[in-house]
């Protein structure tokens, strides 16, 4: 093969010579020679972090389980092995997991996944210095927390750089505690930016080939200057053991954080208060836009600071002057948004842009908000259905084509009807009956018992002015119609059907 390869080298250089001169590559594309100057000089920044914590166990040993009133029942119990053992006796669970200090102070930044109900943590240094370590505060949604360590003197310690200057190609490199194995380099490259593997509400991973394992969790991701760009969290494994690729929560995502759980213990994140989805190709048809940028309102929260200013059916497409590509990129600028920050925030309404100015509320307190009035009154009894030889309204009558359409039958939404599907009083619109097996409607979730309330976003009341907007819509030529729905229980979404 060396030799088939530097033949078909010479082949190429020939080649060039006779067409196009090769170009010379950079300087600095090739890897490094060698990371390890810079590895002995991070290295003591980077902890191992071991955990303990009590856990229901069983165990024991055979043992006769003599019947109740046997004259020797009390004997055999007392000298039972098994006494105390079962369910109810705690055993300890140990893990181990990475860390490093950013802080002459012994302020330590790991993963919340490596300390969550840990009862003992501790951080052993390069030195073999082994010390306790305290939680200062912890994030679940974004899977990090920042513990503190008394070493008596000041700790090495690294800083964090700019994780948006990483680029696809782009050398790094973690050192961690895999497998128990402290003190471990690896090698590798920025494989790809903003990667979204549904842990979170704030993916947006830098994804790498550099080894990362198990253990490796909440260690450190360098560049070549040293500095962090990001906090490697989750790997793609079979049987515990890395596939080659791995994810790092990016630093300029995770400082921010970092900086709130330090000095408060806890996040305090920037809360617009309103629900959203994505607006998918077939919602962008229905609406007639160009695109699929932007965040579709679905619900606006009472008492949050959206209320009265966004409306459901607006489309989010900007936030403090930060385009909003995609649905999933708006929870995460808002978060980054300083509580009590007043916002520009520009919407598509109408088909019309506008922009409103919003002061932004407090994450942490807007979900306690909404847990409270997640409740929805249980529906009340109704009477039975009407005789079914009765003849149908004419509402009724004109519904049954309506599955032609759009792959599904309604009808007025009554107290039979209430009853049926169980849905609350207070809720109006039309009720869907009947899905088509294998309609458009029917693969993307429509089902019976929804209660349709618009139409192309306008509200509707009756089962002609459905037949009406949906006509329309066909008529101009549109691929698609976007209803909003609502579930028995009260929860709203839009659904784009394209017409049949």
């Amino acid at each position: 093969m060396r030799r088939v390869a530097r033949r078909l080298g010479q082949v190429l250089v020939v080649a060039g010579l006779l067409a196009l001169p090769v170009m010379a590559a950079p300087a600095n594309a090739a890897g490094p020679e060698s990371v390890a100057a810079l590895a002995e000089q991070l290295s003591p920044a980077v902890v191992n972090i071991g955990t303990s914590r009590r856990v229901p166990g069983g165990g024991g040993v055979p043992f006769p389980d003599l019947p109740d009133g046997s004259p020797l029942e009390e004997f055999f119990n007392e000298h039972n092995p098994n006494d105390g053992l079962g369910e109810q006796q705690m055993q300890e669970a140990r893990s181990l997991g990475s860390g490093f200090i950013i802080g002459a102070d012994g302020t330590i930044v790991t993963n919340n996944h490596v300390i969550e109900g840990a009862e003992e943590i501790e951080v052993y240094l390069t030195d073999g210095t082994r010390l306790p370590a305290k939680i200062v505060g912890a994030d679940s949604k974004t899977d990090l927390a920042v513990l503190k360590v008394e070493a008596g003197r000041d700790l090495p310690f690294v800083q964090f750089g700019d994780s948006d200057t990483a680029v696809v190609g782009d050398w790094v490199m973690a050192i961690g505690n895999p497998f128990g194995l402290g003190g471990s380099v690896t090698l590798g490259i920025v494989s790809a930016r903003n990667r979204d593997i549904q842990s979170g509400p704030y993916d947006q991973f830098i994804q790498t080939d550099a080894a990362i394992n198990q253990g490796n969790s909440g260690g450190p991701l360098f560049d070549m200057n040293g500095k962090v760009i990001g906090i490697n969290t989750a790997i793609i494994a079979r049987g515990g053991s890395s596939l080659g690729i791995g994810f790092a929560v990016p630093g300029n995502l995770a400082k921010p954080v970092i900086d709130q759980l330090a000095q408060f213990g806890e996040t305090r994140r920037g809360w617009l208060g309103v629900g959203i989805q994505e607006v998918s190709e077939d919602i962008a048809s229905s609406l007639g836009l160009a695109s699929t940028a932007g965040a579709l309102v679905i619900d606006v929260t009472k008492g949050g600071p959206s209320e009265g200013k966004v409306l459901e059916g607006d489309i989010i497409l900007e936030f403090d002057g930060k385009p909003i590509a995609r649905m999933r990129d708006l929870p995460r600028v808002v978060a980054e948004t300083a509580v009590g920050k007043a916002v520009p925030v520009k919407i598509l309404r109408d088909g019309k842009e506008q922009t409103l100015d919003i002061t932004l509320g407090r994450l942490e307190v807007g979900e306690q908000m909404i847990a409270n009035q997640g409740t929805t009154p249980a529906p009340q009894a109704a009477p039975p259905p009407n005789d079914p030889a009765v003849d149908e309204t004419a509402d009724e009558a004109a519904a049954r084509t309506l599955s032609d359409i759009v792959g599904f039958d309604v009808a007025p939404l009554d107290d039979a009807k209430r009853s049926q599907y169980g849905i609350a009083p207070e809720q109006t619109g039309i009720v869907v009956t009947e899905v088509r097996a294998g309609s458009d409607a029917d693969r993307k979730g429509v089902t019976a018992g929804l209660i349709v309330t618009e139409v192309n976003q306008q509200e509707i009341a009756t089962v002609d002015q459905l037949n009406e907007l949906v006509g329309a819509s066909s008529e101009a030529g549109r691929p698609a119609v976007l209803f909003k729905v609502v579930d028995p229980s009260g929860a709203a979404r839009f659904i784009a059907v394209r017409l049949g």
